[in-house]
């Protein structure tokens, strides 16, 4: 049971990634990427191709992490949870706290859940 929960906990943090990508790479500039990340259009233009470059990065991790869910490879997973963990916090300290919120706790969860199932 907590091996299945595992898996979709690891599936969701894998979908949070592929969304963060829309977000970052086609919607950085528009009304939900400006609110979702409190930025003026102004600074939105300047810093767009960098966002682009972050969200194929996102969308790769979560396309990844979403096939290691698929092809059950537990290892594999394990290590992108980790990735996931440390860049998640990494961001909290660098930019907004909020995204070891959104980020690092989603995947620690999921690794916790790994660990005891």
């Amino acid at each position: 049971m907590l091996a299945t929960i595992s898996l979709v906990v690891s599936a969701i943090v894998g979908l949070l990634h592929v969304y963060f990508m829309v977000l970052e790479t086609f919607l950085w500039t528009k009304p939900l990427g400006l609110k979702t990340f409190g930025q003026k259009l102004e600074d939105a233009e300047k810093s767009k191709v960098l966002a682009a470059n972050q969200g194929v990065y996102n969308g790769v991790l979560g396309a990844f992490l979403i096939a290691s869910v698929i092809a059950d490879l537990g290892p594999t997973r394990m290590i992108l949870l980790v990735f996931v963990v440390i860049v998640g916090l990494y961001g909290a300290a660098t930019v907004s706290p909020r995204i070891a919120l959104v980020q690092a706790l989603p995947a620690a969860i999921a690794l916790a859940l790994m660990a005891v199932s």
